[in-house]
């Protein structure tokens, strides 16, 4: 057998733990030595959709210097959803971003693939929700992302601190969290 093309695929595997390893050590908001939690309850999806407001979130390029955050979930003809994220700048402009998303954990539904762009999904987990569907707290896999949203744009300081001690009870640093401001 040819070594060459052998020794390519051991490099390309080599390369791959090499790059995947140090994305991991060298993530802003990895969760550390805690593993991210599974979904802690199913979601039915009719219950989920509609709009959230964002309390808190752990600061992204694609969402800086961003308040008023709201994300409005629709249920498409094609049984995938459309996802209408917008904000408000400090100059006062409204900026939306349109996706769509899919579940991809039908058993519990908590489990979700979001695009913004074109064929490129990103993680979407519903971590944890309450029972009448009026809270949740989103990550996904790598720890580098996560939102506490509400139905209601400005709930109780006695129910934000709740949010956020459970987004630490679930392992995130809770020290890098954004908070929102909605009008």
């Amino acid at each position: 057998m040819n070594e060459t093309p052998k020794f390519a695929l051991l490099a390309l595997a080599a390369g791959t733990l090499v790059l995947g390893g140090c994305a991991a050590a060298f993530s802003k908001h990895a969760v550390g030595n805690v593993a991210v939690p599974q979904p802690a309850k199913s979601v039915e999806l009719s219950r989920y959709l509609g709009r959230w407001y964002e309390l808190a979130r752990y600061e992204q390029g694609f969402q800086k210097d961003c308040d008023g955050v709201t994300a409005d979930y629709i249920l498409r003809a094609d049984g995938n959803i459309s996802v209408l994220n917008s904000c408000r700048k400090p100059d006062g402009k409204q900026k939306q971003a349109n996706g769509k998303a899919k579940i991809v954990d039908t058993a519990t539904g908590a489990k979700l693939k979001v695009s913004f762009f074109g064929p490129f999904y990103g993680n979407y987990w519903v971590l944890d929700r309450a029972e009448d569907y009026s809270w949740s707290i989103v990550g996904e896999p790598s720890g580098r992302y996560l939102w506490i949203l509400s139905r209601e744009p400005n709930p109780s300081q006695a129910k934000r601190d709740a949010l956020i001690a459970r987004a630490k009870a679930l392992g995130y640093d809770t020290s890098m969290l954004r908070i929102t401001k909605q009008p």
